[in-house]
């Protein structure tokens, strides 16, 4: 698989996330090498990947000889061996891998690779979570991401409260604190950078801010 003008990516650790993520980048269209030690691993994801390699990522020179060093970005998700994360992510910013996150499987994980300074530690059991809080408590919620530095952009279906509109009259800025990103329109998207924009029906708004004050808004309109 030819390499694109993307950024390439490497995924240490095929489980269940690291493969879905690997899989995933590959389908929009980037370079992308899985690395695992476990053989059945890599091998039920050589013919998705641009590369599969069978690698131990504790071992800084077998991550070299695979080209580790060679790659854009990497994501490190081992699993629970803690160690093995610690020295994974080690070897891979020693290696000159400009962008590093990690995988944590719990808070005291995560607080540990924290100190480590790898771009952004994820726990992906917990930011789903609160995706799924979000949704079930606000259905009008139709997206929901975490930008990791206490962000978030959330998808909202407007109500009929707001048809008819202008994002300007919503106040986002002055009583919420949000920030209008724009809005999708079917298959269109319309900047809100002027705020004269009239909302309609099926329109999204795509807004961001913080946590609570999403909600704030989400609940009060």
């Amino acid at each position: 698989m030819a390499r694109n003008h993307n950024r390439t990516f490497v995924i240490i650790g095929l489980g269940t996330v690291g493969s879905t993520v690997a899989s995933d980048l590959v389908r929009y269209g980037n370079h992308v090498m899985g690395i695992d030690i476990n053989e059945k691993s890599v091998a039920a994801l050589s013919d998705t990947l641009s590369e599969a390699v069978i690698a131990d990522g504790r071992d800084e020179e077998a991550l070299r000889e695979a080209g580790v060093d060679k790659f854009d970005v990497a994501l490190i998700a081992i699993g629970e061996d803690l160690e093995a994360n610690i020295l994974c992510t080690m070897n891979v910013k020693m290696l000159g891998v400009k962008t590093v996150w990690v995988k944590a499987i719990n808070k005291t994980h995560h607080r540990i690779l924290t100190k480590l300074e790898p771009d952004r530690v994820i726990l992906p059991e917990q930011e789903i979570g609160q995706h799924i809080a979000q949704k079930l408590h606000n259905p009008a919620v139709r997206d929901y991401l975490s930008l990791g530095n206490g962000m978030h952009v959330i998808n909202f279906q407007t109500p009929d409260s707001l048809h008819g509109k202008t994002v300007n009259s919503l106040n986002l800025e002055k009583t919420y604190e949000l920030r209008c990103l724009g809005l999708s329109r079917g298959s269109d998207f319309v900047s809100c950078d002027s705020g004269a924009v009239t909302i309609a029906e099926g329109d999204r708004l795509l807004i961001l801010g913080r946590r609570e004050n999403l909600r704030k808004f989400s609940d009060g309109v």
